[in-house]
């Protein structure tokens, strides 16, 4: 019988708590996290700010030392072979990290060089990465000098010069606007398309949803759900998400609403309502009306059908953290 194929990634129970200091107390980061990344997926960590995701790639790129639990990549376990899983795998963070005394090309020739490769060698791979990535007639500028869009391709072509088997990716489309971040999803895609095995870590739902095979919803360093797109909008129970806000208290009839068939949940939170139904037709337009009645006008109106962004509502309850 074949053995099933070494999974890229692997975690049982991984912890990460940061220790007292002062007065601040311990942060448990990372509560006890169960990952498993097959070869050649692309797999997304999804979460507000703050809820552990960074953390845990810390870990399994061995910047941060886990306090409990396990983490394997490539095989290699992350708090022994650590020299040899940095060998293995790229990592992109999510702040510049590029040598502003060399030129972009220079960047990439460098990082080559670093892990081994040849001076001609490492020109060659340079100049097809710059090629393949679209940044050519950047190669020779300052890598501080380019736009943000391209400074985070030319951290990807560095990240894969010396050809790793898992692409770490920490919130690469962070700061940058909607046209580069969508260009960026073409280049990513190509690189799964290629066999490249990627995990990335977000905040942005529909780029989670837009790239990965299979996402963790993440929330204070736990997996609140697990699976691809379609398994947790079904899992979870995915409502469509009818938010109001009014410019006087919430009516109190509308509390009443939880009681009735088709609608889980009703929150209500300084002049703001938020409305978790199965079906919602209608719904948004009796808010309006009781609001009118009890002399409370609508000054904003939202209705979110099932998507990841509701899943993550459904699972926590609450918006997204800044």
């Amino acid at each position: 019988m074949t053995e099933p194929p070494e999974a890229a990634v692997r975690t049982v129970d991984l912890k990460k708590t940061y220790p007292a200091s002062g007065p601040r107390p311990e942060v448990p980061a990372v509560q006890g996290i169960d990952l498993d990344v097959p070869r050649g997926e692309f797999f997304g960590l999804l979460g507000p700010n703050g809820a552990g995701k960074s953390t845990t790639i810390g870990m399994l790129t061995t910047l941060v030392v886990p306090t409990g639990g396990s983490a394997h990549v490539c095989g290699l376990d992350v708090t022994k072979d650590a020299v040899e899983i940095k060998r293995r795998i790229g990592v992109v963070s999510q702040n510049n990290t590029l040598d502003n005394d060399l030129t972009v090309a220079e960047n990439l020739e460098f990082r080559g060089r670093y892990f081994g490769l040849s001076a001609r060698d490492a020109r060659t791979r340079a100049t097809d990465l710059l090629e393949l990535f679209g940044l050519t007639e950047q190669r020779a500028g300052n890598p501080f000098e380019i736009s943000g869009g391209q400074a985070k391709r030319v951290m990807i072509c560095r990240a894969l010069m010396h050809g790793p088997e898992v692409l770490f990716l920490d919130e690469p489309t962070a700061g940058l606007d909607p046209q580069t971040r969508t260009n960026l999803w073409e280049v990513l895609r190509g690189l799964q398309a290629a066999g490249q095995t990627i995990v990335l870590t977000t905040h942005y739902m529909e780029e989670a949803e837009a790239l990965c095979d299979r996402v963790a919803v993440v929330d204070h360093g736990r997996i609140l759900a697990g699976g691809t797109v379609d398994q947790l909008k079904a899992g979870a129970g995915a409502d469509t998400v009818i938010t109001v806000t009014y410019d006087a208290a919430v009516p109190r009839e509308i509390k009443a609403l939880a009681d009735r068939d088709g609608i889980s949940r009703v929150e209500v939170h300084d002049g703001q309502v938020r409305v978790f139904a199965a079906e919602p037709g209608g719904l948004l337009g009796e808010l309006v009306t009781i609001g009118s009645g009890a002399g409370a006008g609508v000054t904003d109106a939202t209705q979110l059908r099932p998507s990841l962004e509701t899943v993550f509502l459904t699972l926590t309850g609450r918006e997204y953290r800044e």
